[in-house]
């Protein structure tokens, strides 16, 4: 099989590999070719380690396996932002002017990167969305459905409430104003959760910030009272976690409270009742994907094998891929985070969890 072929066969295993996990809530590994190419220079630019431990531990190294897999000739330029816009923004600057041939750019503040990519793009360097969706003429995006995440979300926090939904005053901590995934993430869990629950009582945006969601749940628990908040939304499993300590706190009991991105502390609270969901979104569908195309960009060949549909954004139609997020509640723990291979069983259950786990099944 020549290397054309090579690409575009696992350019569509990425594909295929996540419609299986949208309808069976499992993973598995895309067979990778063997190694080869002529040797091109890829940059990754990831936008935080502070709050959320996922770029590090699994977005990066998934990604640089799937670029040397490829091509064993080619080097993966990395660097993470740590939540700071400006310094991603030298970040790409040092990648433009090093002549990488491609950027996947996951970006801290997406309003801003319109002039990052123009710059880049009139070097000849594609520039590939990488998780959210930056402005410019990005050559491809790869994310999930966001707003069907969002959805996911509302509908499990009124499934967490059952018949007390019609009347339960819902908090919502959104994720930060400057990514447009956290705009997407709100509609979707409006879409759901709007008409069936009394209000949205109280909504702020938590920046994706433990201490800002911390200062909001606060304040909402001051505006509302103790017995005013029957359910929270949290944006990721980090606020949910610092809503989740601030409730405790102020004696508050018995309030579903739901995140997403599976990390091990969300899924242990899960377990343990103190978390009513998280959200699944496998990451090596998603890492497979955007190094295949930054593979396929870098030397020169399609690729609508990978990117399948198109996303519109400012008047431009951005090829695409858009994958399928999972719910996870304490029922089905096993038969995803830990029967995708995302975590081992002993990794979650720890002795504190022990009994948490056996309950649930996991093994």
């Amino acid at each position: 099989m020549n290397r054309a072929m090579r690409l575009a066969a696992t350019g569509t295993a990425a594909v295929s590999l996540a419609l299986t996990l949208a309808a069976c809530g499992q993973t598995g590994a895309v067979q990778k070719p063997a190694s080869g190419g002529s040797g091109e220079a890829i940059g990754l630019l990831l936008p935080d380690n502070t709050s959320s431990t996922r770029y590090d531990a699994f977005d990066k190294p998934l990604i640089q396996q799937t670029v040397t897999g490829l091509c064993g000739q080619c080097t993966l330029d990395y660097a993470n932002a740590g939540g700071d816009a400006a310094a991603q923004k030298k970040q790409f600057d040092d990648l433009v002017a090093k002549g990488v041939k491609v950027i996947l750019l996951d970006p801290v503040d997406a309003k801003v990167t319109g002039p990052w990519v123009d710059a880049a793009n009139a070097k000849g360097i594609k520039v590939v969305s990488y998780d959210r969706l930056a402005q410019g003429k990005v050559a491809a995006y790869v994310s999930f459905d966001n707003e069907r995440t969002g959805e996911l979300q509302g509908q499990s926090l009124l499934d967490a409430l059952g018949p007390k939904a019609s009347s339960a005053n819902v908090v919502m901590i959104d994720g930060a104003e400057s990514d447009p995934n956290a705009a997407q993430f709100k509609a979707g869990a409006h879409r759901a959760m709007d008409g069936k629950v009394k209000k949205i009582a109280y909504e702020q945006s938590g920046e994706w910030k433990t201490d800002v969601a911390t200062a909001k749940i606060n304040e909402a628990i001051q505006s509302l009272g103790k017995d005013g908040i029957q359910a929270v939304y949290a944006g990721n499993d980090g606020m949910a976690g610092a809503v989740i300590d601030a409730l405790k706190a102020a004696g508050i009991k018995n309030v579903p409270v739901g995140g997403q991105d599976a990390s091990i502390d969300a899924v242990r609270r899960v377990l343990t009742g103190e978390q009513a969901y998280t959200i699944y979104k496998p990451y090596k569908p998603e890492t497979d994907a955007a190094g295949s195309i930054a593979v396929q960009l870098a030397e020169g060949m399609d690729i609508t094998t990978t990117a399948t549909t198109l996303t519109s954004s400012n008047g431009l139609q951005i090829p695409s891929l858009l994958l399928t997020p999972i719910v996870v509640t304490k029922a089905k723990v096993q038969a995803t985070v830990v029967g995708g291979g995302l975590y081992k069983a002993a990794d979650i259950c720890t002795q504190q969890f022990a009994a948490a786990c056996a309950a649930a099944g996991v093994q």
